[in-house]
């Protein structure tokens, strides 16, 4: 079973970007909250939450076309490589989400990057943050706007979750992580 040890060594031989890393902390938080809701392990959550954008800095124009085989290489099960590359579901390929742990996160990885804004732009940063909050960002569309809305209400569905749900659950665990995170009070 992957670690989080473990996805933190093979992202480190693949990435250098620390905007890519950051990216990489806050999706594996939200992660580990989600893996708490749903009653699974937090930390091998955390760890694919992690591991997600493995290629993604030395291929950016062929995200995850460069994943499934150095990560089977490198000891990940067939179903921990199926869970990373259903992430790009739909943009990138057509592995569709189906277990939780795909379908979560195909959805935190776009909901994350709002609520990072989104917290940034706060004085306590995450620390004090609601959900009513992210959600006037989340219905500004020119806010955080790189942030597929779509996908994160898609991903949404696949979980039988309403978006509010879903990101009081990921700013829940985000707020643990948060200086690590870079999004504590200023």
């Amino acid at each position: 079973m992957l670690t989080l040890q473990r996805a933190k060594e093979l992202l480190n031989t693949t990435t250098t970007e620390e905007h890519l890393f950051l990216h990489a902390k806050n999706v594996c938080a939200a992660m580990g909250g989600l893996a708490k809701h749903f009653g699974e392990n937090e930390e091998h959550w955390m760890a694919i939450g992690y591991l997600h954008d493995y290629d993604y800095e030395m291929h950016p124009e062929a995200h995850l076309q460069h994943t499934e085989q150095p990560l089977l290489d490198a000891g990940l099960t067939a179903e921990e490589v199926r869970a990373i590359l259903a992430h790009g579901y739909g943009h990138c390929n057509d592995v569709e989400p189906l277990t939780n742990l795909e379908k979560s996160l195909f959805t935190v990885d776009e909901l994350t990057g709002i609520i990072q804004a989104a917290a940034r732009m706060r004085p306590m940063g995450i620390t004090d943050m609601e959900v009513s909050s992210f959600m006037k960002k989340f219905k500004d569309k020119k806010f955080a706007a790189k942030c597929d809305r779509e996908v994160i209400l898609k991903g949404c569905a696949m979980l039988s979750m309403e978006i509010r749900d879903v990101a009081a659950i990921c700013i829940e665990a985000m707020k643990a992580h948060a200086e690590e995170l870079q999004l504590g009070a200023k």
